[in-house]
């Protein structure tokens, strides 16, 4: 492990700041009663800020262990944070103005603005990539800690790509554009119109399918499938057979299929216009089979190898002299 000092400063200021904004958000959801789109309007930004820290704390974190291409990492790191930065500018913008960031098509500018978001996440995610290709080429001592960060940043690269989904026209929205009276393009939901009713906490669609959900369970199988392989260290001392770096290195394969399988099965079933708590049978069915196969790939990641016939071989020297 390395120390914090030599992690990527921009992302660490970015980090900071990202929590400075979260206590500010946390504070707007108490004192400004503005609702917009069915939610406190702060509460987008303290969303968006609490997932970059995270995220902007995982990547410095791991461009401190890459051994190739560093220069090349920390530029991609920079521009991660800057990126993240004006993304979260226009969002408290907009939320001073008690407009909506996102899908917004209510005038020239706000359109504007929504570009310009639609750019920057596109940096960003192309920047990550750089990131993630040079995490697979830097080889690091301990192949489950490897493992775990690659296929944790290749899911969380591909649950940020999930977010393009919600860019696209809505049946009703491209009826509305086809008179000109489009003033939003794009939504997180699905099957239902967006600001009805909401699960707690989330803010996530509770009668429709809703597409933050597989994008955001995708978007940080960055931390969380480094912290399973944390969680199977902490357990070693106590089982046996978490101590063989090999098993908790098929675990973690395993761990991340299943993750990944799961990113898909919520993909699958937002776009069916399903509520996250009411599956049916297809959704139910489909997550049950992910289960059942990442218990019997579990089952066989930790089953001990069979052991080697010892057979007796006759010595060289005995065969030589012919004795």
């Amino acid at each position: 492990m390395s120390s914090w000092r030599s992690w990527h400063r921009p992302l660490v200021f970015h980090a900071a700041a990202m929590g400075l904004l979260a206590v500010v958000s946390a504070v707007g959801m108490v004192v400004d009663d503005r609702v917009l789109v069915g939610s406190p309007i702060w509460f987008k930004p303290f969303k968006f800020s609490v997932s970059l820290l995270m995220y902007a704390l995982s990547l410095a974190w791991m461009l401190s262990l890459t051994t190739r291409g560093r220069r090349a990492g920390q530029w991609a790191g920079t521009v991660v944070a800057l990126a993240g930065t004006a993304e979260m500018v226009i969002i408290v913008g907009q939320v001073i103005r008690g407009k909506r960031s996102h899908f917004n098509n209510e005038t020239p500018f706000d359109s504007l603005l929504f570009d310009i978001m639609a750019v920057t996440i596109v940096v960003l995610w192309c920047a990550s990539l750089l990131i993630v290709g040079l995490l697979f080429r830097s080889p690091l001592a301990d192949r489950p800690a490897a493992w775990a960060m690659r296929l944790g940043a290749v899911i969380s690269l591909a649950g940020a790509a999930l977010g393009m989904l919600m860019t696209r026209p809505t049946p009703e929205q491209r009826a509305a554009d086809g008179r000109g009276v489009a003033d939003v393009i794009g939504s997180h939901s699905v099957g239902v119109p967006e600001g009805g009713p909401a699960l707690p906490l989330t803010g996530w669609a509770a009668t429709g399918g809703d597409l933050r959900i597989p994008h955001f369970v995708g978007l940080h199988g960055l931390q969380l499938v480094p912290l399973f392989l944390l969680v199977l260290v902490a357990l070693a001392p106590r089982f046996a057979l978490l101590r063989d770096e090999r098993a908790r290195l098929r675990l973690v394969f395993v761990f991340s299929g299943v993750y990944a399988a799961v990113v898909a099965v919520l993909t699958w079933q937002a776009l069916r216009g399903q509520p996250l708590v009411r599956p049916d049978g297809a959704t139910s069915s489909a997550a049950a089979l992910v289960l059942l196969c990442g218990a019997l790939a579990a089952y066989a990641a930790l089953r001990p190898a069979a052991a080697v016939p010892v057979t007796a071989v006759t010595p060289p020297e005995r065969v030589q002299s012919g004795r």
